[in-house]
């Protein structure tokens, strides 16, 4: 398993380490809720309360300065002062650089010094296969690994060029449709092909995901196995999992097919923002189906150590409203999650890399503090708080922080506060208002801790 380590060899700190497995992000400074807090000393007087922000994702690191007074030095190099006297565009260009950092680099931050050391462990000793697929929906096993040079039985993969750079999809037993769309990982294509049970013909959404980084055989398989778990989530207000596998390094899922768009495009289609009565119907199925996928029993879940255990429920931990899909049943529109753990399966497998700060974490506008200074923070609370800042984006249009092209985006999540949705929209009822507000409280704790907590407080006033 691949780890960053951090090891302090100067200051206070001295030989204080910390270590990291998984994908996260690491706020370092004097405020104490900072993920790596420095003393509050006179030896670090130099050091902003939030002073700088590492992405990781093992093996990457990156380091980005929040534009502090007297910056950091990365390799005895300065990165990230702020001119004071800077004019706007000029302060845009100067501030928040993003530096990556390799194995024996080090960063100083006032007279502390952290040397970086980064532990890869060779996917070449697991002797595993680089191709297999589940396509048994029912099943409880993990995945069997299929010989490379054997044909898969059911989805056979490849990636074709077409001239033009156009990338040619074939897929043995689906039928292409046409593109919904791609992103920088991928694309996903709307598919018809036969249902096993009825044997009549249906459409799902496809997504082919490509990796970031080189993939090995280790990391296919954790990748398969993450996604194990969302196949538990068959709930109404979340778009089911129903295939995935992988193939020649290309990986790909496939998903009910929401025919009415995201929530994101519901928005701009009615001029900006929703009616209220329709966000509140919307934000009640979200908060249904968060709540099944909070509760629901996981039979099996692997440690970082390769034990096995259960657990209870699974965290989204990137809701907002490109990733609420509707569909229309019985002519009326059913909000349903999308991507449940599926972007974690591929940070977990170390496949999404680190493009730049903040792009691997997703972005802080929907994202409470906590995740702001601990990406891996994963409670249950941090979905209900996203959920409330979707309801607060769909009737106000606006994000419940104020954020600037001036301004770095996770220093405003951490340093601002949420803006009374009635500032924006005096129209909404004050009983209402007040719960909302309360919903997106994060300071010094987000006060509603379950979705069934928030929803029964709405029943109340809706």
């Amino acid at each position: 398993m691949n780890t960053v380590r951090l090891k302090v060899i100067q200051g206070s700190l001295l030989a204080k380490e910390f270590s990291f497995q998984e994908r996260t992000t690491c706020v370092i400074g004097r405020a104490l809720d900072c993920n790596i807090l420095l003393p509050d000393d006179e030896a670090h007087s130099t050091i902003s309360r939030y002073h700088c922000l590492l992405d990781i994702n093992p093996p990457d690191i990156c380091i980005r300065d929040f534009g502090s007074l007297n910056g950091t030095y990365v390799n005895g190099e300065k990165i990230g002062q702020r001119e004071i006297d800077a004019d706007p565009a000029r302060a845009k260009r100067l501030i928040y650089p993003e530096y990556d950092l390799k194995n024996a680099d080090q960063f100083k931050i006032g007279d502390s010094v952290f040397q970086v050391s980064v532990l890869n462990q060779s996917a070449a000793e697991e002797n595993l296969s680089s191709a297999f697929i589940i396509d048994n929906e029912n099943s409880t096993e993990l995945p069997t690994p299929v010989a490379v040079v054997e044909p898969l039985d059911k989805i056979n993969l490849l990636l074709a060029r077409a001239g033009d750079n156009n990338d040619l999809l074939c897929i043995k037993g689906y039928h292409i449709v046409k593109e919904l769309g791609k992103g920088s990982m991928g694309a996903v294509y709307l598919a018809k092909k036969i249902d096993n049970s009825s044997q009549k013909q249906v459409l799902i959404a496809l997504k082919v995901m490509l990796p970031k980084v080189e993939s090995d055989p280790l990391a296919h398989q954790q990748f398969v196995r993450e996604t194990k778990n969302t196949r538990l989530l068959n709930h109404k207000n979340i778009v089911r999992v129903h295939d995935v596998g992988c193939h020649d390094a290309t990986f790909f899922f496939t998903t009910d097919y929401c025919e009415a768009g995201s929530v994101s495009q519901l928005i701009t289609q009615q001029g900006g923002k929703l009616p209220l009565f329709m966000a509140l119907k919307i934000l009640m199925q979200v908060l249904d189906g968060l709540e099944f996928a909070h509760t629901v029993k996981i039979p099996l879940v692997v440690l970082a150590d390769g034990k096995k255990t259960s657990a209870t429920g699974l965290v989204h931990r990137d809701l907002k409203p490109g990733n609420i899909m509707l569909k229309k049943q019985d002519g009326v529109l059913q909000a349903k999650i999308a991507d449940f753990g599926l972007a974690k399966a591929f940070d977990v497998a170390g496949l999404s890399g680190r493009t730049a700060t903040g792009i691997s974490a997703g972005t802080p506008f929907y994202m409470p503090r906590q995740q702001v200074i601990n990406f891996k923070f994963a409670k249950p609370e941090v979905d209900v708080w996203a959920a409330a800042a979707t309801f607060y984006k769909m009737v106000t249009g606006q994000y419940p922080r104020n954020y600037t092209k001036a301004s770095d985006p996770w220093l405003t999540t951490l340093k601002t506060s949420v803006t009374p949705i009635r500032e924006y929209d005096a129209s909404i009822p004050q009983a209402l208002a007040n719960i909302i507000d309360r919903a997106l409280v994060d300071q010094p704790e987000i006060i509603y801790k379950s979705a069934a907590e928030f929803k029964h407080e709405l029943s109340k006033v809706v």
